[in-house]
């Protein structure tokens, strides 16, 4: 099969789109032929070594956890899924190596459930990783409920922006921090913008003068400290991006995969609950160009690799 692979950590450079072992597909896994696959700004960092000190590197690594497409053969302890299925899939598991910008992947089956319908493989393929994201923070760790006020960090993102979703639907009050230019698709997402920078603390008082329930941190730093303090006397905080929200007393968040709420959450995108906004989209050959653009931090929503439908270049070729 071709897909992308690194053989060291480094920059979008160490990128290669070239041929690769077909994998393996063990008893608890399904083989998916790959239609699209998201890129995160964890998959850069991965690739850069960032997370060297807690998941081990076996060369050459695939990059890629997300991803959406077609069942092609099931493990055979699986009756989960059959052949034709379609699904989506958050494919971390606990080292770095069999990623999914490739065109196939043998995901664990603790990791996939089914595509929502109405959506299409490139939308779907940006909901896993960024969307159980927010759906775990907002339901397990903030434990959100009706009447409440939530902060969202850096909302016009790709997890920011399911969070503002996820959160109105749960009944929430809803300010999220953007740039100007993003204020329009805040507003979109059922949220409230707040220009960041200077001056934030101010403008989130004036919203909530008795302070906010929850904080969602996605930023960190500086982010993080003036947060803690902008929480009602019972507010809580989570962080996916700086464990010193530990200090503040506060939760830190690294999303699992969990086939249970993958699900839920599919389930309210076939509802429209939750839209997945693409950005960008590029080839699986310029998946080095699709880490370039994730890097620069200015993403609206989602950037997705497309793999091409092989039975659709069979067709042609006829």
């Amino acid at each position: 099969m071709k897909g992308i692979s690194y053989r060291r950590y480094g920059g979008p450079e160490v990128l290669e789109y070239g041929e690769l072992r077909d994998p393996k597909v063990g008893p608890d896994q399904v083989l998916v032929e790959v239609r699209a696959a998201a890129v995160n700004p964890v998959d850069w960092k991965c690739r850069e070594g960032r997370l060297d000190a807690v998941l081990d590197a076996v060369f050459p690594v695939i990059p890629g956890w997300d991803v959406s497409g077609v069942v092609v053969r099931p493990g055979a302890s699986v009756t989960e899924f059959e052949v034709g299925d379609e699904v989506i899939g958050y494919c971390r598991e606990d080292f770095l190596s069999r990623g999914t910008l490739a065109e196939y992947v043998a995901a664990p089956v603790r990791t996939l459930a089914r595509k929502p319908r109405n959506l299409s493989f490139e939308e779907a393929a940006g909901l896993p990783l960024a969307g159980l994201t927010a759906y775990q923070v907002l339901l397990k760790a903030l434990e959100v409920e009706r009447g409440e006020t939530v902060l969202v960090h850096a909302a016009a993102g790709g997890v920011g922006s399911f969070a503002v979703q996820i959160a109105v639907h749960l009944g929430a009050r809803v300010f999220g921090t953007a740039g100007e230019r993003n204020h329009a698709y805040v507003r979109g997402l059922g949220g409230e913008p707040v220009s960041y920078g200077a001056g934030l603390a101010e403008r989130v008082r004036g919203l909530a003068p008795d302070g906010v329930d929850a904080v969602f941190d996605t930023v960190g730093g500086d982010t993080l400290k003036a947060s803690a303090g902008l929480l009602a006397p019972e507010g809580r905080l989570a962080s996916i991006a700086d464990p010193e929200v530990l200090s503040h007393g506060g939760r830190y968040c690294f999303v699992r995969p969990d086939a249970e709420d993958l699900a839920a959450l599919s389930g309210l995108a076939e509802q429209g609950v939750v839209t997945v906004h693409v950005q960008d989209t590029f080839p699986l050959e310029r998946a080095a160009d699709a880490h370039r653009l994730s890097q620069e931090g200015r993403t609206r929503g989602k950037i997705v690799v497309t793999v091409a439908d092989r039975q659709s270049e069979a067709g042609e070729a006829r």
